[in-house]
């Protein structure tokens, strides 16, 4: 057994609703907060062991300051993730991946997660190796979007593009240097969609697995966004030309 911790109203409520299997404990503090009444009887509806501690000891848990008073212990193992193998075999004509080369902040990730959540997203994709992994503040900045989208680990990056194309996926990556923009595309066919890392954008070798490159207009003084703002505005793209073909 692996375990870990996430902590937050909203995660560890979605994480109860959505994998109960893998919960094994709610530490809470002891107070009268409607939300985290709410948060410990739903653990006690499934049975969850509920443990009482001061704040101080939740922020030595988890890390984290603003833990809101609630902590859940989970078994990682028993998280429901399906394998890469898996999410191609599933593929389908609405199929959305989000690919991220290396973004290393956590708060990235987390926020990357909760707008995949929200835009439908199938799967999110990271490669083991330089890249933040899923942890308590991942889960707490998603939101809840940690344990409704699957976050596949891949050993490269460059090959699981070549089969995800292998499978009919058409590639879009991001670079500030590409000729077309993120609005000249119809995007009605199954889809990745690959962000670059914080700073250093798209890899060479990633770029070159990619059959369209696109970009967001920057009318302003700054050269690019934070890399979850950029994410959202694409994600949001492709799912606003997929309801206007009626595909969504």
């Amino acid at each position: 057994m692996s375990d870990s911790y996430t902590y937050g109203f909203h995660a560890v409520t979605k994480m109860l609703q959505h994998t109960p299997e893998a919960c094994r404990e709610l530490i809470c503090t002891e107070n009268k907060n409607p939300r985290l009444l709410s948060v410990i009887a739903l653990a006690r509806q499934g049975k969850l062991p509920v443990r009482f501690e001061s704040r101080q000891q939740l922020a030595v848990l988890t890390g984290a300051e603003k833990h809101q008073g609630c902590v859940l212990r989970i078994d990682d193992t028993q998280v429901g993730v399906q394998s890469f193998e898996q999410c191609v075999a599933g593929i389908h004509r609405r199929s959305l991946f989000l690919v991220l080369d290396g973004i290393q902040d956590p708060h990235n990730l987390g926020a990357c997660l909760r707008t995949a959540d929200a835009a439908g997203v199938d799967a999110v994709i990271i490669p083991k190796n330089r890249s933040a992994s899923l942890n308590a503040t991942v889960r707490k900045v998603a939101a809840g979007g940690a344990e409704s989208v699957p976050l596949l680990e891949v050993t490269n990056i460059v090959n699981s593009l070549k089969q995800l194309k292998q499978a009919g996926v058409w590639i879009y990556g991001t670079t500030g240097e590409a000729e077309s923009g993120i609005y000249d595309f119809n995007y009605d066919s199954p889809l990745a969609l690959v962000m670059g890392a914080e700073g250093n954008g798209l890899r060479r070798l990633t770029r070159e697995q990619c059959d369209y490159l696109v970009k967001l207009p920057m009318l302003g003084v700054v050269e690019s966004l934070n890399v979850s703002v950029a994410t959202g505005v694409c994600l949001y793209e492709i799912l606003r030309s997929r309801m206007a073909c009626g595909q969504a």
